[in-house]
């Protein structure tokens, strides 16, 4: 039922907080209709995906799961294995800590349960930084180990020439500027840029990665004015997370999005409480162990005659 909701969730459907009004949705659901707009869906590209600039806007979550990733695949436009894997998946208090093998090993689920999306994987910190040449050592790594299409890396315009060095090798790069959570050290924590004085510098980071051969650039925890200001400066499209309705698409974190994690940014709207409904069948689960009531007649096997 907790899965099957989770359909619900991704369709859209109204915010549920009670088990009564999961039930009462889930009714209601017409999982064949679902089916049939997931056959018309055409699989995603980097050129298709670059050519919604301007368009129709761009579904974009995270999936670090097989499962989630084909439930989320029926109306995502890109999927993102990102780094936030280390703090909703491995309790990790930041994404520093997330190595190459969780973004191979994530990655390699989630394209086990993908047919139509994009899917991007985050290169972690410490992967790319160093030079373009260990950056392209570890993204060809990620793409060959987990047939993804891209690789998604942090910064701006200190990253550009990497970036260059990358797309030029047959490597597509979606950029992410605005918070970076990998330089969380530096700017003393996870700090939205609202300054006015930082915006010329975010603007020209987007500039700067466009030049460089980014095909799609993350701008997160920006000023909505500075979002707009980025999204009618570059020719790529922008992926919004904290920053406007305005960028060509919008993306979150899946569990945030769900109600799976208890921290909730400003950023995030919760479509679900599965925390909730999760906590509720775990607590029935234990009561019906305790008082014997499970395993039911009905959950158990019957022996066979041999003869």
């Amino acid at each position: 039922m907790i899965l099957s909701t989770i359909i619900d969730v991704i369709k859209g459907e109204s915010p549920m907080s009670t088990t009564s009004t999961l039930s009462k949705k889930l009714a209601t659901a017409d999982p064949d209709q679902v089916s049939e707009n997931y056959a018309k869906k055409k699989k995603m590209t980097v050129p298709a995906f670059v050519a919604r600039k301007g368009g129709k806007p761009l579904v974009c979550l995270t999936a670090y799961t097989a499962h989630v990733a084909r439930l989320v695949d029926e109306h995502a436009d890109m999927i993102l294995v990102g780094d936030s894997l280390g703090m909703v998946i491995h309790g990790m208090p930041n994404t520093l800590g997330v190595t190459m093998e969780h973004m191979i090993m994530h990655g390699q689920a989630v394209m086990r349960g993908v047919e139509k999306a994009l899917v991007v994987v985050d290169m972690p910190f410490g992967s790319f930084e160093e030079s373009p040449e260990v950056a392209f050592r570890n993204a060809s790594r990620i793409i060959k180990e987990t047939g993804c299409a891209a690789v998604k890396l942090e910064g701006g315009a200190e990253m550009a020439d990497t970036i260059a060095y990358l797309s030029a090798r047959g490597i597509p790069v979606m950029a992410h500027i605005g918070l970076m959570p990998q330089q969380m050290n530096t700017a003393g924590g996870f700090k939205a840029v609202r300054s006015k004085e930082q915006f010329d510098a975010v603007v020209a980071d987007a500039k700067a990665v466009e030049a460089a051969g980014a095909f799609s650039v993350v701008v997160e925890g920006v000023a909505e004015r500075l979002a707009n200001r980025i999204n009618q400066a570059i020719n790529i499209p922008t992926i919004g997370i904290g920053a406007s309705a305005e960028c060509d698409g919008q993306i979150l974190v899946f569990e945030d999005m769900v109600g799976l994690f208890p921290r909730v940014p400003t950023f995030v709207k919760r479509y679900g409480n599965m925390e909730d409904m999760m906590r509720d069948a775990i607590t029935r689960y234990a009561d019906e162990v305790r008082d014997r009531s499970f395993p039911a007649d009905e959950h158990t096997y019957k022996a066979k005659d041999s003869n």
